[in-house]
């Protein structure tokens, strides 16, 4: 809106005396940018044709006006498409650790499996998968515009918003191929990777991501026990969907052969690299720079009046760092956690617990202090613990232990930012609701815990209900487990060709004798 400020008033400010320069140096810096032409002639007092030369400063300053909106838009996008990149290149880190901690006879099957889920995924997500989960206007519970990207890009939605939520449905779909490693079909895989991100996982980020779904943040009214559920980058959306879909997998499936003995006793089947497994890490966590700090999806956004050095870049910062926070409390927790209770220092372990930190802060990343993402990651290593003890106890098999990280770490991160939501950042992150509730322990009182609670309990109805009846079935057309002789030899053998590697035994060549010529 323009403001008529008085000249008396502004020379001091804008450091002119000149009454263009100072109506200039008024109105530039604002949002709006608005120039009016009847009320700049005045301030050109006697200037010969003072209207034609009033249209023309305007025409010129709207013209600067459209660049700074440009400039604006492409900064966005620019920052968007680079968190895009980011997250995808978390593909890779899924293929190396998979890799590594499955044996080398499946090496081959489980990185074909991650190079599908992007393939698969990509296809069926833009057929279907973003239209039922953004394509507004819609009900709360499903999208129902965007088929195959029609009438894209909007206003809304531009090209890079799809190609990030893409990455984000593969994320879901990498994490229940841990879980089901070693022992399914290759078709089983094209099936579940296909439902899930055109169906399963969609639906469920309409709910909690898009501004028409019942339990959204961002809904303009009727908000989920007045708050809405802040599951900012998907602690819930993303990490404790993959992790149910994979746990239906992996009971229906049953565990591997081996991996518990006839007294019921566990066995460990070690993955064949630690190499892989820590390279898959460091590359996971790269990725969750762009995962975290890019769900903000903008960043030229100023908290109050601009002009500010504190805006949406400053909390863009302060979430790369509760990640960070989250992940090393995590992995020292895990490290030292496992010596008193194992008597060594594990690397695989302690590549789990990071990763168990970094899913645990993903929904609150955004809403709570550095302090409070040491104390997220230190219970999130104690979560992964014992919920391995409980998988071994009921002979439960997961290579990856990807129901335990991202299920067991997932959900816990889901009540902790229930606790820990800070009211200032909530406000900051989701404006536009005054009095929104925050974390119970910040004094936010229990609604956002309770639609937090509500969260986790209908994420894992719901993919209870689809992937575990997917699963079933595919059980019951003997279409999900391999063969036990398969299973013995590798699929690497059977499926795909031949081994991954090429081993040269050096001592068994070393006593052969030498070629006779």
């Amino acid at each position: 809106m323009y403001v008529y400020i008085s000249f008396q008033a502004t020379t001091k400010t804008c450091g002119t005396t000149n009454h263009i320069g100072i109506f200039l140096c008024l109105f530039l810096p604002m949002a709006s940018l608005e120039c009016s032409a009847d009320n700049l002639r005045p301030l050109l007092g006697s200037v010969a044709n003072a209207s034609a030369v009033a249209e023309y400063i305007c025409s010129r300053f709207d013209a600067v006006s459209n660049k700074f909106i440009d400039t604006g838009y492409a900064v966005d996008n620019t920052y968007l498409l680079f968190s895009t990149y980011l997250v995808f290149a978390m593909q890779l880190g899924f293929a190396m650790l998979c890799a590594g901690s499955v044996r080398a006879k499946n090496t081959m099957n489980i990185m074909l499996t991650n190079v599908l889920d992007a393939a698969a995924g990509g296809l069926f997500y833009y057929l279907f998968g973003f239209a039922l989960a953004f394509g507004a206007p819609s009900n709360g519970f499903i999208g129902q515009h965007f088929f195959g990207l029609s009438r894209f890009p909007t206003p809304s939605f531009d090209y890079g918003y799809f190609l990030f939520q893409w990455a984000f449905a593969i994320a879901a779909a990498g994490i229940t191929s841990g879980s089901i490693a070693e022992r399914t079909q290759f078709v089983a895989y094209l099936i579940y990777s296909s439902f899930l991100t055109g169906l399963v996982y969609p639906i469920v980020s309409h709910w909690f991501w898009s501004a028409d779904g019942w339990g959204s943040p961002t809904r303009s009214n009727n908000l989920l026990f007045g708050s809405g559920v802040i599951d900012f980058a998907g602690s819930g959306v993303v990490h404790l969907v993959g992790a149910i879909a994979g746990l239906w997998g992996a009971i229906i499936e049953g565990p591997r052969i081996g991996r518990f003995d006839h007294s019921g006793n566990a066995v460990a089947l070690r993955g064949h690299s630690g190499t892989l497994v820590v390279l898959g890490t460091f590359l996971l966590w790269f990725g969750w720079y762009g995962f975290n700090p890019g769900s903000f999806v903008n960043i030229l956004k100023a908290y109050g009046e601009s002009g500010s050095s504190y805006g949406q870049w400053s909390a863009v910062g302060r979430t790369a760092v509760t990640t960070s926070l989250a992940g090393c409390a995590a992995a020292l927790t895990t490290l030292f956690g496992k010596r008193l209770l194992v008597g060594h220092w594990n690397v695989t372990d302690v590549c789990n617990g990071l990763l168990g930190g970094f899913a645990a802060i993903t929904g609150g990343c955004s809403v709570v202090d550095p302090w409070a993402a040491v104390l997220c990651g230190f219970i999130a290593a104690w979560v992964l613990i014992g919920f391995n003890k409980l998988a071994e106890k009921f002979h439960y098999d997961d290579p990856l232990e990807a129901a335990q990280l991202h299920g067991g770490c997932g959900s816990w991160g889901i009540i902790f930012t229930a606790l820990f939501a800070k009211e200032k950042y909530v406000n900051e992150v989701y404006p536009g609701q005054p009095g929104r509730p925050y974390g119970l322990f910040m004094g936010g009182g229990t609604r956002l815990l309770a639609a937090h609670l509500v969260q986790i309990l209908v994420i894992v109805a719901w993919v209870t209900v689809t992937m575990g009846t997917l699963f079933f079935t595919l059980q019951k057309l003997n279409l999900l487990r391999i063969s036990s002789e398969e299973e013995m030899a590798g699929m690497d053998m059977t499926s795909h060709g031949g081994q991954a590697y090429e081993y040269n035994d050096h001592e068994n060549n070393a006593n052969k004798p030498p070629p006779a010529f």
